[in-house]
């Protein structure tokens, strides 16, 4: 059974939170972390700068990946760690896509917008 993990913001205290967030890390069993909060706390904060990060290289491994792949002599084991770096890559640039998406949604529903048209 998958267990989830929350984390609530204390940084708002008695405000209702606006949304859940995906956070781009997993707890110790692999599973997804949430923060429960309105997106200005220091967590808001962390998980910004590591998606910054994660995305940052995300953008060099694709770099290598181009450079690698353009030499002739790249042994097997070569491809295999730079497959492996290109798949923990896609994972965490996959969660962070899922994350935005998740909050645009949100702030569309909230600000009375569906698919950006007024409802």
């Amino acid at each position: 059974m998958a267990t989830r993990s929350f984390v609530r913001s204390s940084d708002s205290p008695g405000k209702h939170p606006d949304s859940v967030r995906l956070l781009p890390w997993s707890n110790g069993d692999g599973n997804p972390c949430y923060l429960l909060g309105d997106g200005t706390g220091y967590v808001s904060r962390v998980a910004d700068e590591i998606e910054s990060l994660q995305l940052e290289m995300a953008d060099d491994l694709t770099g290598h990946a181009d450079d690698l792949l353009g030499c002739q002599r790249v042994s097997n084991r070569e491809l295999r760690f730079l497959a492996r770096g290109l798949t923990d890559s896609l994972r965490d640039v996959r969660r962070v896509a899922d994350s935005r998406g998740a909050r645009l949604c949100a702030a569309e529903r909230s600000s009375g917008c569906v698919d950006g048209r007024e409802a």
